[in-house]
């Protein structure tokens, strides 16, 4: 992929991380402090045996992406986390969640068209 291409690719995944972290604010699913240190070593997609979806967000998915926009790295193959906020939160209000997952969507798109 040429080099402005991407770079124009990092800044729209940036704003639609900050409006993921927006939108988990904005419903109360973000928390100051993180989940305790074995939830990290999950091996588990999503971690989702230790941490809920909106942690994996916040705690892993979040600040791995801003670390490969900040390195300049190549963007993962695939991205698929909307469909596992679709089933993570199906209990909830589709008013609640209608908009993140919409985002979540829109930051698949993104990634996995880079394969």
């Amino acid at each position: 992929m040429r080099r402005q291409a991407m770079k124009d690719d990092y800044q729209k995944l940036s704003r639609y991380l900050q409006r993921l972290e927006n939108e988990l604010q904005q419903l109360g699913w973000w928390s100051d402090l993180p989940p305790d240190g074995e939830a990290f070593e999950s091996t588990a997609p999503f971690c989702h045996d230790r941490m809920t979806l909106d942690q994996w967000l916040q705690w892993v998915f979040i600040p791995s992406f801003q670390a490969i926009i900040d390195a300049e790295k190549p963007l993962p193959e695939k991205c698929a986390i909307a469909p596992m906020g679709e089933i993570s939160w199906r209990e909830e209000s589709p008013e609640t969640v209608t908009a993140l997952i919409s985002l979540m969507h829109d930051i698949d798109s993104l990634v996995s068209r880079h394969e």
